[in-house]
């Protein structure tokens, strides 16, 4: 009997499909597939349209209509300087089509390897790869981790406004990405259950639900945030509001939703973003239909906070003491 494979989430629908395909369409021209390629391998350059061209050897005039047709699909992304990078989305879908195949044993005596995904990240990305390749040695490859900490870091750098922290918070996300991975695949034995909190921002509600639930709970519950949409920052009234309840959150930061945490999670609690989030079976999902805290005043959010306080007590009843992860 044949094995069915792992689902990974749900089909595309039509319009993302649609922007899938306006994507793999743009790659189908070896030009742009080149310049992709250069930008990913050379990240100290100068991207600029001159600067490709010459690196090319090709005609600015064509070296520009690709540029515009990669960034009209989203894959790349222009500064103030005219200097192009690869947005997140290039990274995860099309990451491992901007490197050449690896040498032969011949070549590998005479030639540069090719370079790959990591090497177009900062060098302390490296490092984290090689410090969480050590911590997860038992669980997963090299290769698994070098994946999820570049994914990360490009997730996160996508929306930073301060890259000061991008490195520390890279390892933190990955880690917590890589935790929830091997829940779901079962190289790890579970003794609490899962809660995801899932919000627009990932700057209010969720870290809210999520602070609240770690300082009742403790350890007998493991909680996750993410974010469809996720800002830059926790807002800053926000972390007041819990605060003036002696709850810490000054460590958190908005994380993306992503398919593993999902998969990890016993209870799944959506505030807003229902629609935005994957279905799997054996999870238990709710709403919560919370007001966004955008824009209130500190009054308004102790209101939010209080409402959110109380749900928290109702799902810890709910979950009963002693309560068991749901079995896959």
């Amino acid at each position: 009997m044949s094995k069915v494979p792992r689902t990974i989430g749900r089909p595309l629908d039509p319009e993302a499909a649609r922007a899938r395909a306006h994507q793999i369409s743009a790659l189908t021209d070896p030009v742009t597939l080149r310049l992709l390629s250069l930008i990913a391998a050379t990240p100290e350059s100068p991207h600029s349209q001159n600067w490709l061209a010459s690196a090319l050897v090709l005609p600015a005039a064509t070296v520009s209509g690709a540029l515009l047709d990669l960034a009209a699909v989203g894959l790349l992304a222009s500064d103030l300087r005219g200097q192009y990078q690869l947005t997140a989305d290039a990274w995860v879908c099309f990451g491992r089509l901007l490197a050449s195949p690896g040498p032969s044993e011949t070549e590998q005596k005479s030639a540069v390897t090719a370079p790959t995904q990591t090497d177009a990240v900062p060098g302390v990305i490296a490092r984290i790869v090689d410090d969480l390749s050590y911590r997860f040695s038992s669980t997963f490859s090299q290769e698994t981790v070098a994946r999820y900490v570049t994914e990360s870091y490009s997730l996160l750098a996508e929306r930073a406004q301060i890259v000061r922290f991008l490195p520390s918070l890279t390892a933190k996300f990955a880690t917590d990405r890589l935790s929830a991975l091997a829940t779901v695949e079962g190289l790890v034995l579970r003794g609490t259950p899962e809660v995801l909190f899932v919000c627009v921002q990932n700057a209010g509600r969720s870290q809210m639900a999520a602070a609240i639930l770690r300082q009742l709970a403790g350890d007998t519950v493991h909680v996750r945030t993410a974010g469809s949409a996720p800002a830059a920052a926790v807002n800053s009234i926000v972390v007041e509001a819990l605060d003036e309840i002696g709850i810490p959150l000054a460590t958190e930061f908005p994380k993306p939703l992503t398919e593993e945490v999902v998969q990890a999670a016993d209870y799944v609690i959506t505030m807003g973003c229902g629609d935005a989030c994957p279905i799997y079976p054996g999870r238990r999902y709710m709403d919560w239909d919370l007001e966004d805290p955008v824009g209130k005043s500190l009054e308004e959010v102790r209101l939010i906070r209080d409402e959110i306080s109380a749900r928290v007590h109702a799902l810890l009843a709910e979950m009963g003491p002693g309560v068991q992860p749901a079995i896959r």
